[in-house]
């Protein structure tokens, strides 16, 4: 029997069922609860490996964006199935050109609100908590014009988005599943190990950490497949105003991908936008 670790929110226990379908082994699923904000996903990360830690589960099953590039000592991350859809989402209108001037949008991303703000100065971009079904009833009591989310976290749901984003650049392993585990763990994983997934993923995890990037730092990483051996990836920095921001985009193989790109950005000046994100949101 292995134990599946998972938060209890609708998302979290849908993609928790989703890998333990594909197990060559009987699952049980174990809900594990966290004291603090819904909208803290490192809190939830953390109780998640405390449990794998502590012996409670043998797999967590995250969303890859939210998890930290460092591990505690003594846990992996062992697979990264198939990724669904890495783009943002729009609900409540087609396109961020379809909004208004001074339309209010809402997000609970430091990411998606310095991007929406550097293409969109005129809209007014607002925080928005809960899980995704208050976020569109929010929305749907005219709280908000219009809200950003994951698509595929709206897809999990059975939900579809008004428009695709195209525009913004994703999180880091955003519509990616992370399993994590005791490193050396004997666990049959092999139906859930997507080679290109983990290596785009990793090309962007790679980027975050070689930036020294925060859940702070408004920053965009996405990697995708290019050619035999060969990724693409693109990357955004900005300031949470959109006022100032870098794009760069690359082709390589994927070992060394993410920290050739972060050189790049560093020589732009991502370093200088980067500390003065932080101080932004300290202050």
């Amino acid at each position: 029997m292995i134990r599946v670790g998972t938060r209890g929110s609708a998302l979290a226990l849908t993609q928790a069922r989703w890998v333990a379908e594909r197990l060559d082994a009987d699952a049980e699923l174990v809900t594990i609860n966290a004291a603090g904000p819904v909208d803290d996903k490192s809190r939830w990360v953390s109780e998640l490996e405390r449990a794998l830690l502590d012996g409670r589960i043998d797999v967590a099953v995250h969303s890859a964006k939210d998890v930290p590039t460092q591990l505690p000592e003594g846990l992996a991350l062992v697979a990264i199935p198939e990724r669904a859809d890495p783009r943002d989402a729009i609900c409540g209108a087609p396109s961020l050109g379809a909004l208004a001037p001074g339309a209010v949008v809402g997000t609970s991303s430091l990411r998606r609100a310095a991007q929406l703000r550097a293409l969109r100065a005129d809209l007014e971009v607002a925080t928005v908590s809960g899980n995704v079904d208050t976020r569109l009833r929010k929305l749907a009591d005219g709280q908000f014009d219009a809200l950003v989310l994951a698509v595929a976290g709206l897809r999990r749901l059975g939900r579809e988005p008004d428009g695709i984003l195209d525009e913004l650049v994703p999180a880091a392993g955003q519509g990616a599943l992370g399993l994590e585990a005791p490193a050396g763990a004997r666990l049959e994983l092999s139906k859930l190990v997507d080679l290109d997934a983990a290596a785009c993923v990793g090309a962007e995890r790679e980027l975050v950490h070689a930036l020294g990037a925060s859940c702070n730092t408004p920053v965009g990483a996405y990697a995708r497949t290019a050619g035999p051996g060969l990724l693409e990836l693109t990357a955004w920095v900005g300031l949470p105003d959109g006022s100032t921001w870098i794009r760069d985009r690359l082709q390589g193989p994927a070992d060394g991908l993410g920290f050739a790109v972060a050189q790049r950005l560093r020589t732009a000046g991502a370093g200088e936008l980067l500390r003065a994100a932080e101080r932004e949101r300290a202050a």
